[in-house]
């Protein structure tokens, strides 16, 4: 039995995860933004221990982190926790940029610098659910691939420091998943949405399964998956 802490576990990706991984009665750790959530994903995740912290505020993750109690190691450290907000260059004010970047970048960077030493002692996982604008970037699209950008980068800097302490990083690139971010994009740009297009959520936890269960002679360090409807 395996020890995860996650970020995102409230929704979509991340609660497919989370789900998952409690019914093979795997150790839950999960981020919740305050003590509200927090209840409501203890409820959710019978057995799951939560921890409280912002991702919007980065800087006060140490402090906050400080004061509960947290794992003693980490098989896997899950960043699937993020936020979208479109916009021409422009048009998106430095606040739109402060807040994608900080949740999407600057937060992870910081929870991996303050768990690093549980995953060193597991020799565990660190996964970054990123996306196809982490790859390619589109017109409206700039705050938030400017913040996948960086968090690729974050990964492959991670993965060539950690490597000799056995530590795994793996970075996902979904396309288009039917996620309430998803209905988010869809009334930005103005688009009707159908869940049914999409990838299911179902399918992008079944691809980081994959890479966290795979032996230790290998590891998976980039996976792209596309809608195939």
């Amino acid at each position: 039995m395996g020890t995860h802490l996650i970020t995102g576990a409230g929704s979509g990706i991340g609660a497919a995860v989370a789900r998952r991984l409690s019914e093979r009665g795997e150790d839950l750790w999960l981020l919740a933004r305050d003590a509200v959530r927090a209840k409501e994903l203890a409820a959710e995740f019978p057995g799951a221990r939560t921890i409280v912290g912002d991702l919007g505020n980065p800087e006060k993750l140490a402090r906050a982190f400080g004061h509960q109690p947290l794992p003693d190691r980490l098989d896997s450290l899950q960043h699937i926790a993020g936020v979208v907000e479109l916009g021409a260059v422009g048009d998106l004010p430095p606040k739109a940029w402060q807040r994608q970047l900080a949740v999407n970048l600057v937060a992870p960077a910081e929870i991996t610098r303050l768990m690093l030493p549980m995953v060193r002692i597991a020799k565990g996982h660190v996964v970054f659910v990123n996306s196809g604008a982490g790859l390619n970037a589109h017109a409206q699209w700039g705050g938030y691939a400017a913040s996948k950008h960086g968090l690729k980068a974050l990964a492959d800097s991670l993965r060539a420091e950690e490597h000799g302490n056995g530590v795994r990083v793996t970075s996902v690139y979904p396309g288009r998943t039917a996620t309430p971010m998803q209905g988010t994009v869809h009334q930005q740009e103005g688009k009707d949405y159908d869940p049914s297009r999409w990838i299911d959520p179902e399918s992008v936890a079944t691809t980081i399964l994959a890479a966290i269960d795979l032996p230790r002679d290998a590891e998976i360090n980039d996976v792209t998956v596309r809608p195939g409807r």
